[in-house]
């Protein structure tokens, strides 16, 4: 089965919130460019309703500012903004991991996503390891058996997280090796090790954003 997206399930809200999200973090909406909301409808073909609620999310992000009567204002993407996504993201995950392990829960599913992440990164298919990424984590977090903290991260994950997707071949293979880790640890049942592997893997992703965002901001520097 190929394959799909797991953006094209979100509401209308949270494709916009993508769409614009996408959009600052390539900086093609450059820091100090102001967005209307019939502006942003129009591009982005949608009722205005959506891009509201989408503006409302990034202002939440800190990646736009709401202006009343005026549409929004892009603020871009700060060093702390990131720091503090991927902090939250880390305090939930490794517990998360190391819950699972404590439990005894069942981890067939997290099994499953992890052998497919796997064949995509042997296939090649940066796409497909993306979303298989995703569902390893989601998988983690559903085996906790906490609906609210499964929420919780599915909205940071569909926040900062979603724009910066593992998609390059060098990336995958520092992932997969670190999911290799989590993996082990979890058949394990070896909760201390699950949670300090957890935590390592989010502040890595970090800290290749962090190194993302320095490129981006200078050019001409090289790293």
């Amino acid at each position: 089965m190929n394959q799909l997206s797991p953006i094209q399930l979100l509401p209308a809200r949270d494709r916009v919130a993508a769409a614009l999200r996408e959009a600052i973090l390539s900086h093609q909406l450059l820091p100090g460019r102001e967005l209307s909301l019939k502006d942003a409808a129009q591009m982005l073909g949608v009722s205005v309703t959506p891009v509201r609620e989408a503006f409302q999310m990034l202002d939440q992000e800190g990646l736009i500012e709401l202006r009343p009567n005026r549409g929004a204002i892009v603020l871009g993407l700060s060093e702390q903004t990131i720091r503090d996504h991927y902090e939250l993201r880390a305090i939930l995950e490794r517990d998360a991991a190391a819950s699972v392990c404590r439990n005894g829960a069942d981890l067939s599913a997290i099994r499953q996503a992890f052998d497919e992440s796997k064949d995509a990164l042997e296939r090649g298919d940066s796409l497909a390891y993306g979303n298989c990424n995703e569902l390893f984590h989601m998988a983690i977090w559903t085996a906790k058996g906490n609906k609210k903290i499964v929420q919780t991260l599915s909205q940071l994950w569909n926040g900062l997280s979603m724009g910066h997707k593992v998609t390059r071949e060098s990336y995958a293979q520092i992932s997969m090796a670190e999911h290799t880790q989590i993996m082990e640890a979890l058949e394990h049942r070896d909760a201390k090790a699950a949670e300090e592997l957890m935590d390592r893997h989010i502040h890595r992703s970090m800290e290749n954003i962090l190194t993302h965002l320095s490129a981006a901001q200078n050019p001409e520097q090289k790293v």
